[in-house]
């Protein structure tokens, strides 16, 4: 049985000195393919409201949408620790609210820590979070869900009064219990600072060299966003314009009929009867086919509309022969519905008698 990842593992990195790679993940094959990488920790980011859901911000993401990604991520790994942030207000109002807000996440979205960002001012929801078992990695520094406060993506910490703020935030949060704290947009030397002055790891996403590791997202290190590159990203592969050009060959192949070939198609065996419905006259490997009566789909809305009015019926008589509300028969003529087989034995009854079909 393979084993997950625990914070006990990721504390014990930074005891001895290895660095921790952690990278976002928002569904079940960016996930997979961030474990068969040697991603350890895989964050289920509110960015997700960024990259995914198409939003200027993370405030719009909600607790449903975290739930939803974190699941997919969860299905996606054996063995890499899933940690999934927890959105814009649904742990601010109070402790009690953050522990339900962390049960979802948990209990039905499967993640194994939760994320909160803020330093001091929510060490006693931390708090309560821990001693009632959940592991929580903290985030200071720029925090996304504050961005309307804070006036844009703005590096902290560049002063002494500022710097000494994020070292005590870390310390209160490292004493709350948690786990791992996120360092984002603050000078390399104050997070080298905060870095050496506490026990348990930081993880640097625009904080220099100096952390216990480091966090980027999935859409910036592989280049899936191209008008959008941070000056802390670093771009391992261009997949967009890769991406791009193997969908214009798709385009290209569906339009001129070069797919799909015939290695892509299939066909009935050729020592059986050639039975294909509504296709009466059209021949392969020069035998003719018939029509199937109780094949599923041999009705279609065209041969519908064309027995109707062969039989120089309404919609309202043909309904009544054929033993369906006239709403049903609409249906069935313009696609909507398809008649059961059922109905489709009293339809090849009724294009028997109009001479519309083989007895």
């Amino acid at each position: 049985m393979i084993k997950r990842v625990t914070t006990h593992e990721i504390r014990s990195m930074k005891t001895r000195g290895e660095l921790i790679p952690m990278l976002t993940a928002y569904d079940f094959t960016s996930a997979a393919i961030a474990e068969r990488a040697g991603v350890p920790l895989v964050l289920v980011g509110d960015s997700f409201g960024h990259v995914v859901l198409g939003y200027s911000s993370t405030i719009p993401v909600t607790l449903d949408d975290m739930v939803l990604a974190t699941a997919a991520v969860v299905r996606g790994t054996q063995k890499a620790m899933v940690v999934a942030d927890m959105p814009f207000m649904t742990y601010q109002e109070s402790p009690e609210q953050a522990m339900r807000s962390a049960a979802r996440l948990m209990q039905v979205g499967g993640a194994h820590a939760v994320k909160l960002e803020g330093g001091s001012g929510i060490a006693t929801t931390v708090r309560k979070l821990t001693e009632s078992g959940i592991a929580v990695m903290g985030h200071i520094g720029f925090t996304p869900q504050s961005i309307n406060q804070i006036g844009g993506y703005r590096v902290q910490g560049k002063d002494e009064k500022s710097s000494a703020k994020l070292l005590n935030d870390a310390r209160a949060l490292e004493h709350a219990g948690c786990f791992a704290i996120v360092l984002e947009l603050v000078p390399a030397e104050v997070a080298g600072a905060i870095t050496t002055g506490l026990s348990i790891p930081t993880i640097g996403i625009g904080a220099g060299p100096a952390c216990d590791g480091q966090v980027q997202v999935w859409h910036d290190l592989l280049g899936l966003l191209p008008d959008f590159k941070p000056r802390h990203a670093r771009r391992y592969a261009e997949l967009a314009t890769i991406i791009q050009e193997a969908v214009s060959k798709y385009v290209a192949d569906v339009k001129s009929k070069a797919f799909p070939s015939e290695a892509e198609s299939f066909h009935l065996p050729s020592d059986q009867p050639q039975v294909v419905p509504g296709s009466a006259g059209v021949q392969r490997n020069g035998r003719t086919p018939v029509i199937s009566p109780a094949m599923p789909g041999a009705w279609t809305p065209e041969r519908i509309r064309t027995l109707r009015e062969t039989l120089r019926m309404t919609q309202l008589e043909m309904s009544g022969r054929v033993g369906v509300a006239k709403n049903n028969l609409s249906a069935w003529e313009r696609g909507r519905k398809h008649p059961s087989l059922r109905h489709q034995g009293i339809l090849d009854t009724l294009a028997r008698e109009a001479g519309l079909q083989p007895k």
